[in-house]
């Protein structure tokens, strides 16, 4: 089937572009309440696999938690305290940056790329945005007695526990295996799939590894994005809400009480991808929980603010890329 348009860009009151895609949203009882598109086609969820992977390192011996685990479940931009974490994650193990075989890359945060090139540094791979979960593989790897040096073979017990666990999660069986952007193993399931791991993160029990990663990426959103990021603006606009982005269009998260959702913007287009997520958010009303002080605890002008990303044109604001109103059906 060809997927609906999730997305329309807007520019002097034309529309210029349009994003199609596929979303999914579960009710908190992991039903589906809401879709637009086929959200059963397998996609690869890039680094929205990445708490599913931590959750496979726990499950080895990986003993982490707190602000370590978070930047090992997330894609840091690449910040000071980042890459103080990645290197602390590695010292652990006794091992160093030149045992990381993700590739070398500036930070993604634009303010410390500038601040890296004026002080004569450039590309490393501890700001590369993968470095977290690479060093937490290291890490896992000497807890386990596994081999380091080939830890990113998709043979190696680390990436056979890894794609069981992804398949687990998910709630079917990997579909695909290719090689993520950062040298990893990458498990393709579907967007539903998506969906149904990050409920099983936030519905599991306190002090399983699910769990685990979940309040580590919630309590500590800055560490698995970056101090300017849409994932950390998300979390920190919702109480409870978990927020993980894939590169390709893929965002995923989860409510405390269950409600999760996954989008894949068949375009791979980044700036459909948290437009869509927020119109999901309130499809499935996660938006209204909260209570704090009487009030839902929810920064609603954040919300607005992140469900439409500008258009400029010349020094002024000329259009949007806005979600189209019904793209969502009744599951």
């Amino acid at each position: 089937m060809i997927n609906p348009v999730l997305v329309e860009v807007e520019r002097s009151g034309f529309v210029e572009s349009r994003h199609r895609g596929a979303a999914v949203g579960l009710a908190a009882d992991g039903t589906v309440a809401v879709r637009a598109g086929d959200p059963g086609v397998a996609i690869f969820p890039r680094s929205a696999n990445k708490p599913m992977q931590a959750v496979a390192m726990l499950r080895s011996g990986l003993d982490l938690d707190g602000e370590l685990l978070a930047v090992a479940a997330g894609s840091h931009s690449g910040e000071d305290f980042h890459l103080e974490g990645v290197e602390k994650i590695l010292a652990g193990a006794g091992l160093g940056a030149a045992d990381l075989r993700c590739p070398e890359s500036w930070p993604l945060d634009p303010a410390t790329q500038q601040d890296v090139a004026r002080s004569g540094g450039g590309a490393s791979r501890l700001r590369m945005n993968c470095s977290g979960k690479h060093a937490a593989m290291l890490a896992t790897c000497v807890t386990a007695g596994w081999p380091t040096a080939s830890y990113l073979d998709a043979d190696h017990p680390l990436q056979l526990a890894v794609r069981e666990t992804v398949g687990e999660m998910a709630g079917e069986p990997v579909a695909a295996v290719g090689v993520d952007g950062c040298g990893a193993p990458l498990f393709a399931v579907s967007t539903v799939g998506v969906a149904r791991a990050f409920r099983a993160l936030v519905v599991a029990g306190p002090g399983t590894p699910e769990r685990r990663v979940a309040d580590a990426m919630r309590t500590h959103p800055q560490w698995t994005s970056g101090t300017r990021r849409e994932e950390r603006q998300l979390m920190d606009a919702v109480p409870g809400l978990l927020v993980k982005c894939g590169a390709e269009g893929v965002d995923a998260f989860a409510s405390a009480d269950g409600r999760a959702g996954a989008v894949k913007i068949d375009d791979g287009a980044m700036r459909a991808r948290t437009p869509v997520t927020v119109a999901l958010l309130r499809a499935l009303g996660v938006h209204q929980g909260g209570g704090v002080d009487g009030e839902d605890g929810v920064d609603h002008a954040m919300l607005d603010e992140l469900a439409v990303v500008e258009v400029r044109g010349g020094d002024g604001v000329v259009g949007a890329v806005r979600p189209t109103p019904g793209a969502f059906t009744p599951g």
